[in-house]
């Protein structure tokens, strides 16, 4: 019988790109955003075209690279998902909100990919790290953690991340997803504050924030708990939360740290 599984992929997504790197399968992607790459620096050294992402998709240049299959997650943008859909080529859309979402969509992807033992294998190692963590921290102490997705609005990160803080000890602060104000945090008096905003990197300006928004005087601001989280590591829903979910470990539990992890950079005031 011949090979079905697609040898030519279209990743709109850094998710997806880091998951079949992780699959062994980074070989057939044939173009990829730039947020990709960014990701997956190996990509710079192979040839692959560059694409807009889901949200501001093009169709031609994604059919340009004559792919197999096209892989996007949420926000989608309609008119080039609607224009994939009628080329016939395979499309295959994500939607993760919670850790079992992102186990899924590993999953959906090794199927496709017809790696699906390797996709089981990478969804085992990372429930086993991250109910270890949790185990860890099973006793307490239990901090109060605000973890920010986005500055303007105040927004709190998603549903994995929060699951992520309590594996790691701590109590999410607020509603996942949603937007808030300064005040409404300022009086939840978070004892750890974590700012992963979506694009940034580990470029979000703490101290400014702290100052602006008046947090100085909150149990966080006083203590100088107040941490950056490479945007990647929290934002991506992939493997690499496994690499967040170590840096919210140190975030929350500093003393086990002798050595901060790569991707967390703390207040300096």
């Amino acid at each position: 019988m011949p090979d079905l599984t697609p040898g030519r992929v279209v990743s709109l997504q850094p998710s997806a790109t880091v998951t079949l790197a992780r699959l062994g399968l980074l070989e057939r992607v044939v173009a990829c955003t730039r947020y990709c790459r960014d990701v997956c620096p190996e990509l710079a050294f192979r040839e692959v075209a560059i694409v807009a992402d889901s949200w501001t998709a093009q169709a031609a240049q994604i059919l340009a690279a004559r792919p197999d299959l096209v892989i996007a997650s949420v926000p989608y943008q309609l008119e080039a998902v609607a224009e994939i859909l009628k080329s016939g080529v395979r499309f295959l859309g994500l939607a993760p909100r919670s850790l079992a979402d992102i186990y899924a969509d590993i999953a959906l992807i090794a199927g496709a990919m017809g790696a699906s033992d390797r996709g089981q294998y990478i969804i085992d190692s990372m429930q086993r790290e991250i109910e270890g963590v949790r185990a860890r921290h099973a006793a307490g102490p239990h901090p109060r953690v605000f973890c920010e997705e986005w500055g303007k609005p105040i927004i709190h990160s998603q549903r994995w991340v929060a699951e992520l803080v309590e594996a790691a000890g701590g109590r999410f602060l607020g509603e996942p997803g949603a937007k808030t104000d300064a005040d409404c945090v300022r009086r939840a008096d978070p004892e750890v504050i974590i700012l992963a905003w979506c694009g940034a990197g580990d470029r979000v300006p703490l101290e400014k924030i702290v100052g602006e928004r008046g947090w100085s005087e909150t149990s966080a601001g006083r203590s100088r708990r107040v941490y950056c989280v490479r945007d990647e590591l929290l934002n991506t829903p992939a493997p690499t939360l496994l690499e967040g979910l170590r840096a919210l470990e140190a975030a929350i539990h500093p003393d086990l740290f002798p050595q901060t992890p790569a991707g967390l950079r703390r207040t300096t005031e």
